[in-house]
């Protein structure tokens, strides 16, 4: 009987319950929650059965438009799940934690990262930005404080001065984004999720997730770009 089959267990509820805590998980860490919360509630366990584990919950999260998604780290590709809701796949959802202005000045800097070469928005810049918004002008000193919630809150990752989107903040928001930046978003040509950090090929312009670029030529002794043959143009991460 497969509705038996997918019966929520108090181990399901468990696992969801900790990852809504955390918001966002890497994949060795759900594993581990996995093994854990079956032990725990004595059901049956098995350490390739993640994804059925995950997909009971979902069939029963489906009714209020969430869902359990698992995505990539663009810096190291390692797999991560997160918690979405369906119903507000867009920024709207965001509006209950910040202000307006907070907004404002994230949606500025997804511009930024998003429309950037590499993925990738300098501090300087997105706090230039700061005494340009509608909403309410910010100071420098209030903007820098803005983007340290972002960070953490998982909207936002930074390295040395440099603003990317979190993991957690792909998986979520990327229909949105597909949708809204339509000429410049793309999917990576090798897993076929959303590219932000990526490198592109200068003749067909398909991009690729760097460590899925790492991954596809580590066993190809001249790197030819998977869609059009030409020589890869890009240093192999």
């Amino acid at each position: 009987n497969i509705a038996m089959a997918a019966q929520m267990t108090d181990a399901h509820r468990r696992f969801l319950q900790v990852l809504m805590s955390h918001g966002i998980m890497e994949g060795s860490e759900a594993r581990k929650l996995h093994r854990r919360c079956c032990e725990i509630h004595k059901v049956y366990y098995a350490h390739d059965k993640l994804d059925d584990f995950i997909s009971t919950i979902n069939s029963h999260l489906q009714p209020l438009f969430m869902q359990i998604r698992k995505g990539m780290s663009e810096g190291d590709g390692r797999a991560h799940y997160a918690l979405v809701n369906l119903a507000e796949t867009e920024i709207t959802k965001m509006a209950s934690d910040y202000t307006e202005s907070e907004l404002e000045l994230f949606r500025k800097t997804m511009d930024l990262i998003i429309l950037s070469e590499n993925g990738f928005a300098s501090s300087t810049d997105i706090l230039n930005l700061a005494d340009q918004l509608k909403t309410k002008k910010m100071k420098k000193k209030e903007a820098e404080q803005v983007l340290k919630v972002f960070v953490e809150d998982k909207w936002l990752s930074e390295r040395n001065g440099e603003y990317t989107l979190h993991t957690r903040c792909i998986i979520e928001m990327e229909q949105y984004i597909l949708s809204n930046y339509q000429d410049v978003a793309r999917k990576c040509n090798i897993c076929h999720s959303l590219a932000i950090q990526s490198q592109v090929c200068e003749s067909c312009g398909i991009g690729m997730h760097l460590p899925c670029v790492r991954k596809y030529f580590r066993a190809q002794t001249e790197p030819r770009c998977p869609q059009c043959n030409d020589f890869w143009p890009c240093d192999i991460p």
